[in-house]
């Protein structure tokens, strides 16, 4: 029975390092990318001046962002975004594509764009046009995996291509372990609406979580200014307070997730050496140790033999009484 338990524990022994090797190598490359399965909205509020009043005034934004899991494949995925700044008039809808007199509309757009599953980078400009995507360079809505502690090229949909995200150090935000970027652009040419040139300033700080890569915070000051310098919009936006709560929440679910996926080679394999040790030692180690027991057992069994002639002296009185 001995012996039968130590294969047994020898065949568990070989699938549990089986199962290590495979979490260590294979595992956390399927685990460690961005998922095809991602629809999220992100709230934004603030406070902007927009012509033609000038008046400062609440506003609120929204980002709806979904993977379109038939356009990804295995090692990039395609997002579709749609993102609009409203002001922030009681009754009005989160968007609205009416850009009439007394509309609450600010700005509205849409965008396409592919990513690599695992280093968030904007995919090369011939399979972006593959996938039908238009053409990102850098890293667009989330860093990669375990960011690091450097610039990114970030790109900037205003302008049309990267812009410096400089790390700037790190930052609790509600109790997640984040890495801070900044983004600073000062007087740019661009188009700061439709057919509309101008100049465009921003002031971005975005808020990235250490193991996800993910965005939980960002808090931006921009500005968009006619060639005459009328400022045609000034506006100072971040997350929501349920934004930021909701990101970070499903940070740390995301994170303890990674966190299993890491570990479980190690236990994996501790469990396996320990199956192993207990194996061999039940399937040889315990075979060899009958021919001790039987020799034991001979020996008790000649020592019971010697007593015999140790009893005989018992006899003899039995032997003397006829002389009494």
């Amino acid at each position: 029975m001995r012996k039968t338990v130590g294969f047994v524990l020898l065949g568990l022994a070989g699938f549990l390092v089986t199962a290590a090797v495979l979490t260590l190598v294979y595992v956390p490359g399927q685990v460690r990318k961005t998922p095809l399965t991602i629809d999220s909205v992100t709230r934004l509020s603030g406070e902007a001046t927009k012509l033609p009043t000038g008046e400062p005034g609440p506003v609120r934004a929204i980002s709806h962002t979904v993977a379109d899991g038939e356009a990804s494949t295995s090692d990039t995925v395609v997002f579709d975004t749609f993102s609009c700044l409203m002001r922030d008039v009681s009754g009005a809808p989160d968007c609205t594509k009416d850009t009439g007199e007394g509309s609450p509309l600010v700005t509205a757009g849409t965008d396409r764009f592919a990513t690599d599953r695992v280093t968030a980078e904007s995919v090369d400009a011939a399979t972006a046009e593959k996938l039908g995507a238009e053409v990102h360079e850098g890293v667009v809505n989330k860093w990669p995996f375990s960011p690091e502690q450097k610039t990114y090229k970030y790109w900037d949909g205003l302008l049309g291509r990267t812009v410096d995200a400089t790390y700037a150090g790190g930052e609790d935000v509600d109790g997640l372990a984040t890495y801070k970027y900044q983004v600073s652009i000062q007087d740019e040419p661009a188009e700061i609406a439709s057919g509309v040139s101008g100049t465009y300033s921003d002031e971005k700080t975005l808020w990235v979580d250490k193991g996800t890569g993910s965005i939980v915070d960002q808090d931006e000051h921009q500005t968009r200014t006619l060639d005459d310098g009328t400022v045609v919009l000034d506006l100072r936006l971040g997350f929501t307070d349920d934004t930021v709560s909701a990101s970070v929440e499903d940070a740390k679910a995301n994170n303890s997730q990674l966190g299993l996926v890491a570990a479980a080679p190690w236990v994996l394999g501790v469990l396996g050496l320990l199956a192993l040790v207990g194996g061999a030692f039940l399937a040889f180690a315990g075979g060899r140790a009958r021919p001790v027991t039987a020799t034991v057992t001979a020996t008790t069994s000649r020592s019971r033999s010697c007593a015999a002639p140790v009893a005989e002296p018992a006899r003899h009185p039995a032997r003397l009484s006829p002389s009494r």
